[in-house]
């Protein structure tokens, strides 16, 4: 039997990595981290932003935001990582929510401040676009806002229909869309057109 040890996934060993490496002020520079990858883990980020562990939802905030801060998008596969080991996580849609928001100024001065289920703030604009996907099938809108390094949140029902009552017309390319301005960036929502009356 070979003495070699391979290392295993736990959420023991990243726990205590991701505490390590959160000691700094800021997020932990996880772009920068190439460790070898070891492996899926029994981990699942629901549409709602609920964490799951072995099918358990995990109860402790801080864990999951402690999680939240090693969390990678690679191409369309979501990684938690730490300087030492790589693992592979499930997530259902996008791998945060926007919970809620601030607006500042009006018009085109209007700047869109969202936080998230786990505490990470971002300012929509240029560096942080909102994108909004309607299902082929129904219609329905699923606006997202980027928060950090190909990392998303989805904004939740009621923040969204907040948002629409701040929404304006706009021609992009030739045609008028139904839309939001933040920090200088018009986001199309809906086509004018395709507004219901």
């Amino acid at each position: 039997m070979s003495e070699q040890m391979s290392v295993k996934p736990s959420t023991e060993s990243l726990t205590a990595a991701a505490r390590a490496a959160s000691k700094g002020k800021g997020l932990p520079p996880v772009h920068l981290w190439n460790p070898p990858f070891c492996g899926d883990l029994d981990m699942r980020i629901a549409r709602d932003g609920t964490w799951f562990y072995q099918g358990t939802p995990i109860g402790r905030p801080e864990l999951v935001r402690l999680f939240s801060t090693i969390l990678r998008k690679d191409d369309d596969k979501y990684f938690l990582v730490t300087p030492v080991e790589k693992v592979g996580i499930t997530v259902d849609d996008a791998p945060f929510v926007a919970v809620d928001f601030e607006v500042e100024g009006t018009g085109r001065d209007q700047v869109l401040s969202f936080t998230t289920n786990v505490g990470d703030y971002t300012k929509a604009g240029p560096q942080a676009p909102i994108r909004v996907e309607r299902n082929a099938e129904t219609g329905e809108p699923s606006p997202y806002v980027l928060v950090r390094a190909n990392l998303e949140a989805l904004i939740d029902r009621k923040s969204f229909y907040r948002l629409i009552d701040l929404g304006t017309h706009h021609e992009v390319e030739g045609q008028s869309w139904f839309g939001l301005w933040s920090g200088g960036e018009f986001f199309p929502v809906i086509p004018s057109d395709e507004l219901p009356d």
